[in-house]
């Protein structure tokens, strides 16, 4: 059961990855270059860390949602687990992206990077994220029956 669910959450990933990337063209196509961060904690401008975070917290908790009602299985209560999942995962994808953010703009600072890098850096962590989420999301929620002999 755990690999039908590793497979899944990869090709999820995948999936997601590639059109989070595509997406996310139509908003910044009219940009030559893109800062992956910049030093500063309120800004106006347009970062691909800042991009990310907030697509990998939207992502992170509608995916919960949708990987549990996707469920054919027998699965945990929506209340308290499910929605408690939701919450969790939104929680803890903006924590880790954004510690990251901040470490990158610390050691390696202000980069400015094409369009197409951008996209690639944006699609790779909406993937990540997803297939994160959604084999978590399936672990925690399908409720597996033990035979007895």
């Amino acid at each position: 059961m755990k690999d039908a669910i590793l497979k899944g959450a990869m090709i999820t990933g995948i999936i997601n990855g590639i059109i989070n990337g595509g997406i996310q063209y139509f908003f910044l196509k009219d940009m030559d270059s893109i800062p992956i961060s910049v030093d500063s904690i309120s800004n106006g401008d347009v970062t691909v860390l800042g991009t990310a975070v907030m697509l990998a917290i939207t992502l992170a908790m509608i995916l919960t949602l949708v990987a549990y009602f996707g469920i054919k299985e027998k699965k945990a209560p929506f209340f308290p687990t499910t929605l408690w999942l939701t919450i969790k995962h939104g929680f803890f994808t903006f924590g880790v992206l954004t510690s990251l953010a901040v470490l990158w703009q610390r050691y390696m600072g202000t980069v400015e990077v094409s369009l197409t890098a951008a996209l690639l850096i944006i699609g790779i962590i909406a993937g990540i994220v997803s297939g994160i989420v959604n084999y978590l999301t399936l672990k925690e929620s399908i409720l597996i029956i033990e035979l007895e002999n």
